[in-house]
Parts: structure tokens; sequence; C-alpha cells
């Protein structure tokens, strides 16, 4: 999206992250139904705190909403707007998903 790489799978610390852009120090979390258990909701709160300490933001999406509700997903391309903007870069509109390899 906007030409940035992510990785999946990217491990950092002691977790993994289900998606990772380290230009824009952000990574994506797509949440399964475990992930309302408060067992795993706690430990994503840890998680995420960790993240936070490295300098990356998380965004979390559920399955519901990247099956079904698409339009709150592309809180992504907010994101990545946002990011261009304060480091005065200039964007250029690419789909919002690239297929294989990346968001």
């Amino acid at each position: 999206m906007y030409g940035y790489d992510f990785d999946r799978q990217k491990p950092i610390d002691n977790y993994i992250l289900n998606f990772f852009c380290h230009e824009l120090m952000l990574g994506i979390e797509v949440d399964g139904y475990s992930h309302e258990l408060i067992e795993i909701f706690n430990k994503d709160l840890v998680k995420e705190a960790r993240m936070n300490e490295y300098g990356i933001s998380v965004l979390r999406f559920s399955d519901f909403q990247i099956l079904k509700d698409t339009e709150n997903v592309v809180h992504v391309e907010h994101f990545i707007t946002e990011y261009e903007k304060l480091n005065n870069k200039k964007t250029h509109p690419q789909p919002l998903f690239r297929g294989v390899g990346g968001v």
C-alpha cells in the first residue's frame, strides 16, 4: 500500500506481529474469536504495550472486520496518510492490498 513493504509473521522480541512495516513502525494484528477470551485479551494488551515501547503502533482488526466490514479496515490507509503528512512524503494511491507478500 502506497509502496510500503509489510512483512508477514514478523518476530519482534518474544512476540510475532501478523503484519509489520518497519518504515511506518506499524504492526497490524488480525484477531480471531479466541482474542475475545479474557486471558488472550490480556496477553494482547501486554504485547501491544511492548510494541509501543519499541515505538511501534499497533492496529487491530477482527476476522469479522476483515471479511465483512472492510470500511473499518481503511483505517490503515488513514494511518499511512497521516504518517506521510507528518514526514512530508508525497502520497501516491495504489490498491489497498497488493496481494502475496504484503498488505
